[in-house]
């Protein structure tokens, strides 16, 4: 049982170096294919962007090859091995020997991190198809959740080309729960509590604030994250993650007067953030709590 367990472990951070690898490449592709609608609409392209998407072949992404996006030489397949490539060349393009940054390692290795994870604590036994079948919408909605991440971060946008696909894998989780459910009413009413919680608290909020305070990808964001929890304990608990893990990163930078009060701050990474904690450990969490307030 712990060699298979080893292995599969292993093969998973295989699968997830590879699929990272995959998602640092979409991150680029779609920031290139935004601009040049941007540029198609007569919105301002910033420069810096602007001459880096410059070198990314204009190719539907299915048919896109990797480039450098210093010198747009496109990459061989010995420089795109997830990680490995990277240290061997030290960080540095190939062929124009400017630096790669940290971004796509990084990407890699906590998209392998969060597939390993997710196996290795998966709140059920895996003992039924669907729940093997859910896993895996967890997995591939993982390598979604990579992409938006480091695009919010980057850019302050979650593109509706990642964002609706993972809705739709929500929908089809949620309807496996639902169809499964000892009381499949109590479990749609959970569904649809969650979704409340992490989407209809933001919409309200995009609503109230005059799109100041949140953005509707926020919501949309929101949507798939409920959808994929689909419980309410969990949504709950993953919403407290998110402010939790915000609070904490961006307090001292206000405190030091890095960041000003007025200064945007992307939330969809710390969304991102919660709901991996919250659907991973969230159950024990909520086990705990349950034992703790009965006093066992």
């Amino acid at each position: 049982m712990l060699m298979n367990t080893l292995y599969v472990s292993l093969a998973l951070a295989l699968f997830g170096l590879a699929l990272g690898s995959f998602a640092g490449a979409m991150v680029w592709r779609l920031r290139a294919q935004q601009l040049r609608e941007d540029a198609k609409h007569k919105q301002k392209v910033p420069v810096h962007d602007k001459e880096q998407v410059a070198k990314i072949p204009h190719a539907p992404l299915s048919q896109d090859r990797s480039v450098c996006l210093h010198c747009g030489h496109a990459l061989h397949w010995s420089d795109l091995i997830p990680v490995v490539s990277w240290v061997a060349l030290r960080g540095k393009c190939r062929y124009c020997h400017k630096r790669i940054g940290w971004t796509e390692p990084a990407l890699e290795i906590g998209t392998a991190v969060f597939f390993v994870v997710s196996f290795l604590f998966w709140p059920t036994d895996l003992s039924t198809p669907v729940e093997f079948v859910q896993l895996a919408i967890w997995l591939i909605a993982g390598v979604g959740m990579a992409i938006l991440f480091v695009y919010d971060a980057k850019w302050f946008l979650l593109p509706d080309k990642v964002v609706f696909p993972l809705i739709g894998l929500g929908f089809i989780n949620a309807v496996l729960v639902i169809a499964t459910a000892h009381i499949p009413v109590a479990a749609l009413f959970d569904v649809l509590l969650s979704c409340g919680i992490l989407s209809g608290i933001y919409y309200l909020l995009y609503i109230y604030s005059g799109h100041q305070w949140v953005g509707f990808g926020d919501v949309k964001l929101g949507l798939a994250l409920a959808l994929l929890l689909a419980n309410w304990q969990l949504a709950l608990i993953a919403l407290f993650l998110a402010n939790l893990i915000g609070t904490i990163a961006i307090l001292p930078l206000l405190l030091r007067g890095d960041l000003k009060r007025q200064a945007h701050v992307p939330f969809g990474p710390l969304l991102i953030a919660g709901w991996a904690l919250a659907g991973i450990f969230g159950a024990d969490f909520v086990s705990w709590y349950l034992l703790m307030s009965l006093g066992v």
